[in-house]
Formats: structure tokens, C-alpha cells, sequence
């Protein structure tokens, strides 16, 4: 049985998928990220913060298990699950909450975590060892924790030659080296006297050379020769922690302080925990930030930055960016609130501050104001392709959406421009403030793909550069909101069927899929409740005008399912892909008369059915496409030219129908053939 304390966070998982953006762990919090890298994939070991279950301090941190994440790309992330819990661990307490900052290493082919816990029956903490074959598990618990190492956030440094060493925070920063069983330390104990009185038996010694004021969770990496002893430390005039680091020629000290890579963190979240690894030739630092609880610093999320040395060896100051790491394919939802660059005045908000895991959208205040978002892929982008954006508005808002060789804004290309109306947001607004949000389909005047000409892209050693670009949306009126924009291929659910295309027949079961479909009349619905007889034949009324309307845009599309979905034809073709009027036509071509058949249908949404210009079936009510839902009377299907025509209406959820003529016994009825003529 799982303990009850889990649920707490499973209540918190909004959102599957785990995204290039920062955070880069977007379910659950996911603090003091320890990145490593294992068989040419990255590792991230964090610890997990959790709301405080009842009798548990609740303004304090809460840690109750492991997880662990890992990517071979540092865009998408897995959740490899639960690797040590408290409960678990035999010398630890059971409801501790206390499993704060870990580290992971291999050596000779077998993974060693490190933990701190609090100790059952004892005070402060101490440091376990778990062991595994896999860098994800299953991890086999050592019986007792490391001996003289007392204190919390272990990191564990394997040098060149082989020898490991250990740093810890307790008493201020302290190391050691590890015997070659990774799990004691190899040089003799010391008697320390302890702040709270009295005396310990404490291993390693404390690092020298490091500045005074707090300072904890230590990170210890090599590189050209130089060790990095890098570290969370209070200035005193500021409180809250930066990230400062020591230079060595040696894996113990002493140290020679050079100051932080990055400052505090403006919202004076109060700590910052973190790690260095080199992935693919590059420097990357992973650490945290209070995302996805402003209000809260004992919840933190896992962020990603590249990291630049200078020439001598010193860290360049490295600063906290929405849009973090990795690439994002252009066909993958664009969060632009992630922003890479933007004008003035522009923010961001939660989309829900319920539930801060369905995260954010940004503002763009005024005319002009731009937000950017770079390193997009473009490479799986086909030639058809067209644009969805979740937006909204103040009145008669246009927005424009541009593409740009990497970070060069100047010679970017408009891909495309939609004006966002009255009409389109349904009236739902005055002039002073935002309507709803709407999700449009935008077409693409420009496909952004292969145009870019830098040698020095084209040359490196990353095939993929050479289709990455920058996203620049752009508010061409008062005020505009967006939540997410996507490059989509078309779809392939449907065929475009050009006119002196031979007629086709219906599938095997005896489904209609060649049909001329109107293009989506946008309706003001929040609820499919309104879809009430009365009121869907004053609407199916209105379908009946629309469609002897000769401005109206008819596309003739062959189904490549017996279900034809609507939606997808909405978001190719229509302007938004929720709430709207469908129309569509088929000409059933019979070489004789066929009596006694029934039109069996199935819609998502209400819908009506009218064969040769007379009703011949209503489903009404909020519903799901089921297959044979409603059944009409018996019908005559006449020799030569027949005419079927239906009209759906749906509100925010999906649209789709699939239609067909049974027999009497409920089977299906073929022979005749189908064409899209209008």
C-alpha cells in the first residue's frame, strides 16, 4: 500500500507531459536537482517536495521519497518513478519528512545513491547509501547510514584516478574520502564538539577558504584540472541564498573563493540548490526556483541554464530564464510565457491559479509589444502545414506570428496574421477588457523551413541547427493574451478530392466517407445543455440558410475513417476549433430504387439529417459519437441522384459523426456510390 502522503501529490498532477520549458519537471515539485550523466543519457536525482500532510509542520519543507528523471535530449523528461521513500529505509524515521538533497554516481558498473534522512530515534541527520545495478533501479538499501558523516546535501566527487571523495554540509561544508565500497569513509574519525553541547565522532574536515555566512548543499565537479567546490551562500545583506563557488587544484581544498554565478533570486525565493554536468560537449546547471508556488518557497521546481567558463577557468554568471534549455519541435505546443526575449511591460499569469500546474500564458499590453521564443525545430515541419494559437483579445486585435534565423529578429518573415474580432471572440466583451479564450486556426503564407543560410549553423556538429529559429508573435492592437501557439502538418484524417475524381463507395461497413464539407460557422455555446429540440431546429434553420450562401468556402475531402472528424477539419480549415456550426453534402448515386433502408448515424454534438430535401433524423441532447445512435424510418433510396445533407452544432468538446444506411436486420447497405458534389 502506498502511503497516504503520495496521494497528496497525485492530486497536484495535472499535466502528462514533461516539456523543453523550465521547469523542466512539470507534474510535481522536483527540488535540488543532482544531474548526472550515465551511458550518454542525463540523470536528474531531486528531492520531492510535497504539501505537508496533517500534523506535519506546513510552512516547512516536506520530503517524504525519490524520484528519479532522465533524457537524452534535455527537451522531453521521463518519470522513472520512486526510487527510495522513507518508510523504506531501515535506519531512518518513517514519517521524517526529511529526505532532502541526494546525489547519484556509478563506479565499476554499479549506481550509489546518497541521501541524507533523519535518524530514527537520534537527532540531525545522517547520510544513507543505496545501490543498484541501473541508474533507475531497484535500489538495495544499506542496513546502517555512512559512519562520522552527519548532516545533509552528500555529493560525491570520483576523481581521475579513481578515489572518491564525499562533501556534505554540517558544521559548515565538510569532506572526505570514501573507501573503494563507496560506503565508509577512509580516514580515521575525529571528536568534535557539538553547538548544542557535548561531543561527536565526525569524519572528513571542514573545507577552507570559503567565505563567512551560511553556506550548504555542496557540488563538487572537475574540469581542465581545476575542482569546482560550488555552493548555496547567504550574503548578509540579502537573506535569501545565491550560488557561489571555490577554485582547487586539489579535491579537498583549501579553496580559493571567487564569488557567485548566479544572485539571488528576484522574488527572494529563499533557497537555491543545484549541480553542473557536461552533456554532449556542453556545460549545463541544473537548480530551482518557487515556479509553480509564488506564495510558497518550500516548493520548488527544477530548472535547466547553459553555463560558460571564461578563459581562466572561472564561471560566467549565469542567469535564471523561463525558456531554459533544450529544443522544441515546431509541431509541439510553443508556451511563448517561456519566453527567450520580450519587449517591455510584458508578463505572465497562471492560466489557472487553482492549479498551477496547467501553467501559464503572457500578456502583451499594447501595440508593438512582442514576445520571442527561440531554438524551435522546425525539421519535421511538412509543406502543408498551418498554425493553432490559444488566444485572446481586447476588440479588433490582430495578431502576427514571425519567424527568424536564431536571434536575429531583424530578418524574420511573417508566417501569418489573424485578426481576432468582435465577432470571432462571440461578443463576450467590452472594449475594456479581454474577451474568452479561442483556439484559431491560422494558414501559413510562408512555410519556415530550410531558408536559413548561415555557413557556421550549417557547419556544426548539430545537424539539427540548421532548421532552428526564433517564434516572435507580435500585438497589433490593444491588448492580447496567449496561452500556447503550434505548427501543425495537416492532418491526415482527411483527402482533398478533386473535381473529376471518380465516385467512391462506401467502406466495407457500409460508413459514408467522400462528403463536400462547409467550412465551420463559430457559435457563442458553453454548454451542449442548451441543445434542446426547439432550440437545435431554430439553429438547423440557420445551417439551412448558411449552405445556399455562395460566399461560403466548400472543401470536397475523402474521410480517411469512418469516423469523420469534424474537429480536425475545424482546426485545418476554420477559424477556431471548438463551438461551431457544421455543414456538409454527399451525393448518393443509386443505379436503382433501394426501399425499406434506415439512416443510421452517430454524432459528437447534436445533429440533423435530411435526405433529398426532407428531415429524416434529429439527435438531439449533449452527446458522444456512438456508432448506429439514432435510427431513422424507413427510407427510399431512388434510382439516380440522392441528396444527403446534415448540419452538427457542438459546444467546447470534440465534433465528429459517422453515417451509413442499414436494412432491416441491421446490415449494412453498399450498393450505390458517393460523390462530393456540391
Amino acid at each position: 500500500m502506498k502511503p497516504k502522503y503520495l496521494s497528496l501529490n497525485l492530486m497536484l498532477c495535472l499535466a502528462a507531459g514533461l516539456q523543453a520549458q523550465n521547469p523542466i519537471i512539470r507534474d510535481q515539485f522536483a527540488a535540488d536537482p543532482t544531474a548526472r550523466v550515465f551511458n550518454n543519457r542525463i540523470y536528474v536525482y531531486p528531492s520531492h517536495d510535497i504539501p505537508a500532510p496533517e500534523g506535519q509542520r506546513q510552512d516547512w519543507f516536506c520530503m517524504a521519497d525519490y524520484h528519479v528523471f532522465s533524457s537524452d535530449n534535455l527537451t522531453d523528461w521521463t518519470d522513472h518513478g520512486v526510487i527510495v521513500s522513507q518508510e523504506q529505509v531501515p535506519w531512518g524515521k518513517p514519517d521524517g519528512f526529511s529526505m532532502w538533497a541526494p546525489d547519484c554516481v556509478a563506479k565499476d558498473g554499479r549506481y550509489y545513491f546518497y541521501f541524507p534522512d533523519a535518524p530514527r530515534g537520534g537527532r540531525g541527520f545522517a547520510i544513507g547509501v543505496a545501490t543498484a545495478d541501473s541508474p533507475t533501479g531497484p535500489f538495495r538499501l544499506e542496513p546502517e547510514p555512512i559512519r562520522g558523516v552527519s548532516g545533509i546535501d552528500p555529493c560525491v566527487l570520483l576523481d581521475d584516478d579513481g578515489k572518491a571523495y564525499i562533501y556534505w554540509s554540517g558544521m559548515g561544508i565538510r569532506g572526505a574520502r570514501l573507501k573503494d565500497n563507496m560506503t565508509e569513509l577512509a580516514d580515521e574519525l575525529q571528536t568534535v564538539t557539538l553547538p548544542q553541547g557535548g561531543t561527536s565522532q565526525a569524519g572528513g574536515r571542514q573545507m577552507e577558504g570559503l567565505p563567512e555566512g551560511f553556506k550548504e548543499g555542496p557540488f563538487v565537479f572537475k574540469r581542465d584540472g581545476w575542482y569546482y567546490l560550488t555552493f548555496p551562500w547567504v550574503r548578509k545583506e540579502n537573506g535569501t541564498e545565491t550560488l557561489a563557488y571555490a577554485m582547487s587544484r586539489t579535491p579537498l581544498g583549501p579553496w580559493d573563493f571567487k564569488g557567485i554565478f548566479m544572485a539571488e533570486h528576484a522574488n527572494r525565493c529563499w533557497t537555491n540548490h543545484h549541480s553542473f554536468v557536461q552533456f554532449r560537449g556542453e556545460w549545463y546547471l541544473f537548480y530551482h526556483h518557487n515556479d509553480y508556488s509564488p506564495q510558497m518557497d518550500k516548493r520548488r521546481s527544477a530548472r535547466i541554464e547553459r553555463v560558460r567558463f571564461l578563459p581562466d577557468g572561472t564561471i560566467q554568471e549565469v542567469r535564471p530564464t523561463h525558456r531554459g534549455v533544450g529544443l522544441t519541435a515546431a509541431t509541439s505546443r510553443i508556451e511563448l510565457d517561456r519566453y527567450s526575449a520580450m519587449s517591455e511591460d510584458v508578463s505572465n499569469a497562471f492560466v489557472d491559479s487553482l492549479h498551477p500546474f496547467s501553467g501559464w500564458y503572457v500578456s502583451l499590453p499594447g501595440k508593438g509589444r512582442w514576445v520571442s521564443y527561440g531554438d524551435v525545430d522546425f525539421s519535421s515541419l511538412r509543406d502543408d502545414s498551418y498554425i493553432i494559437a490559444r488566444v485572446r483579445a481586447m476588440a479588433n486585435t490582430q495578431l502576427s506570428i514571425a519567424v527568424s534565423p536564431r536571434g536575429d529578429k531583424r530578418k524574420g518573415k511573417v508566417v501569418a496574421k489573424m485578426p481576432i474580432t468582435v465577432e470571432a471572440q462571440q461578443g463576450t466583451f467590452r472594449r475594456d477588457q479581454r474577451g474568452q479564450w479561442l483556439t484559431l486556426a491560422l494558414p501559413l503564407s510562408f512555410i519556415p523551413k530550410g531558408w536559413l543560410q548561415n555557413p557556421a549553423d550549417r557547419s556544426s556538429q548539430n545537424p539539427q541547427l540548421r532548421d532552428l529559429y526564433d517564434v516572435t508573435v507580435t500585438c497589433e492592437g490593444e491588448a492580447l493574451d496567449i496561452d500556447w501557439l503550434q505548427f501543425k502538418n495537416r492532418p491526415l484524417y482527411f483527402t482533398p478530392v478533386a473535381a473529376d475524381a471518380p465516385a467512391a463507395k462506401p467502406d466495407e461497413h457500409g460508413f459514408i466517407r467522400r462528403w463536400q464539407l462547409m467550412e465551420p460557422e463559430p457559435q457563442e455555446i458553453r454548454s451542449n445543455t442548451v441543445f434542446t429540440d426547439s432550440w437545435l431546429r431554430n439553429k438547423f434553420a440557420e445551417a439551412q440558410q448558411l449552405q445556399k450562401n455562395s460566399k461560403r468556402k466548400w472543401y470536397a475531402l475523402e474521410s480517411g475513417d469512418y469516423n469523420v472528424r469534424l474537429f480536425h477539419f475545424a482546426e485545418r480549415w476554420g477559424k477556431q476549433a471548438y463551438g461551431n456550426l457544421f455543414c456538409g453534402t454527399a451525393v448518393i448515386e443509386c443505379a436503382e430504387d433501394i426501399d425499406g433502408v434506415r439512416l443510421a448515424a452517430g454524432s459528437n454534438g447534436a445533429s440533423m439529417w435530411w435526405l433529398n430535401d426532407e428531415e429524416v433524423l434529429l439527435l438531439s441532447g449533449d452527446r458522444r459519437m456512438v456508432q448506429d445512435d439514432g435510427v431513422s424510418p424507413r427510407l427510399r433510396l431512388r434510382r439516380g441522384r440522392n441528396i444527403l445533407r446534415f448540419a452538427l452544432v457542438n459546444g467546447p468538446g470534440l465534433s465528429d459523426f459517422c453515417v451509413r444506411f442499414i436494412d432491416e436486420q441491421g446490415n449494412p447497405v453498399t450498393g450505390y456510390s458517393v460523390s462530393a458534389i456540391k
